[in-house]
């Protein structure tokens, strides 16, 4: 059975080494951090991934490694960020832990200080793409709801097609258009034009202009 401090989501510490995961479990504790320790992979694995909101997770383990931890991680889209904890030799798995999405690696033994920096930047960065997404999710499903017309118009616009343009395009009138885009701003919370271009980056129905970045 996992060693848990809360029944919130907590921090996974997968190792095979039980005096560290005691001794990981006391200091993340010690700042206010839950903990769930496994002795290997599979027993981390078979635990739903939104118990964790991050995973300390060894590199070399009996049974699965853990890049192969990670690689089944990937596989079920788990986004809770994974630290690896690695010997002075893994250095070279732990780079190719980092290519596959790990958000850092820190070497045994451990300062404590910069094993709690790193796992607090993981959970802010964490918490800041979670919310990205539920934003994101949300202005889907508002456009989704708007009707064909306010969808093409948006389009249009975002485009950059005035009004009248797009009365041509799609055979209505001017005024409809802009009676359509005004509802449709509105169910996209966009204030304005400017703000209205940037919703439809996000959602990918235009292309950024060159030198722009993408909202997350």
């Amino acid at each position: 059975m996992p060693h848990t401090t809360d029944t919130s989501a907590c921090i996974a510490v997968v190792d095979d080494d039980e005096a560290l995961r005691e001794s990981l479990a006391w200091l993340l504790d010690s700042v206010g951090l839950a903990t769930c320790a496994y002795e290997d992979g599979d027993a981390f694995l078979a635990v739903p991934a939104d118990r964790h909101a991050a995973v300390l997770l060894d590199v070399r383990m009996p049974g699965l490694s853990g890049l192969q931890v990670q690689q089944h991680l990937n596989e079920r889209g788990d986004s809770a960020p994974v630290i690896f904890m690695t010997g002075h030799g893994d250095v070279p798995m732990a780079v190719a832990a980092l290519k596959a999405g790990a958000f850092d690696f820190i070497e045994k033994p451990f300062n404590h200080q910069q094993l709690i920096d790193t796992l607090q930047q993981a959970l802010t960065e964490s918490h800041r793409t979670r919310q990205a997404r539920s934003r994101l999710e949300t202005l889907h499903d508002r456009y989704c709801a708007l009707r064909p017309k306010e969808q093409q118009i948006l389009v249009h616009v975002a485009e950059g097609m005035t009004s009248r343009e797009a009365a041509e395009q799609l055979g209505v009138s001017a005024k409809t258009v802009e009676i359509y885009r005004l509802r449709a701003m509105k169910a996209l919370g966009a204030a304005n034009l400017a703000e209205l271009v940037r919703l439809c980056v996000a959602l990918e129905l235009v292309d950024p202009l060159p030198g722009d970045e993408r909202p997350g």
